[in-house]
């Protein structure tokens, strides 16, 4: 979905959705979305970092040889944006005792830790995110906050789609 079809579900599940397009991997936007949930709502109660954005994978290519400056750029789409997202929005948060933080991944822990994800890069970028909830959780504990690693599953993304063909 398009951010204002995304924001049209949540209003229709008795929400209210408001579309903001965000680049996460410019720290000055994510510190303006943030300054704007503190103006506009005045807490921020959880925070959902779910972003990956990669337009392809280079699936069963050694590291060497993968697209370098693709490979790096993935890696930054997948952890960057996590880190500078939370490095704003932590803060405001935090303010309110009994704040949420999830790491969206898939493959769970166990499955992560036995098996090669058939990229280099890729498998680098899921372990960071999987362990991005465990570290963000020892954070925020001691603030009255509680943060963790999700796995709704395989994801129905363009990529995969594109990859597998499944529907």
């Amino acid at each position: 979905e398009t951010i204002e079809q995304t924001a049209e579900l949540v209003d229709a599940a008795g929400g209210r959705g408001i579309a903001v397009r965000v680049d996460h991997l410019v720290p000055d936007e994510v510190r303006a979305l943030v300054a704007r949930i503190a103006d506009e709502q005045g807490v921020l109660h959880v925070l959902v970092n779910d972003i990956f954005g990669a337009t392809r994978i280079e699936w069963n290519k050694t590291v060497w040889e993968s697209e370098l400056e693709y490979g790096l750029h993935m890696l930054r789409l997948a952890v960057d944006t996590h880190v500078i997202t939370s490095h704003c929005a932590l803060p405001l948060l935090l303010a309110t005792p009994g704040g949420l933080v999830v790491e969206v991944n898939d493959g769970t822990a166990e499955y992560n830790d036995r098996r090669y994800r058939n990229s280099f890069f890729y498998d680098l970028a899921k372990a960071a995110v999987q362990r991005m909830g465990f570290s963000l959780g020892h954070e925020v504990r001691p603030h009255g906050a509680t943060a963790l690693s999700l796995t709704p599953g395989w994801m129905r993304s363009e990529a995969m789609l594109d990859e597998f063909g499944v529907t």
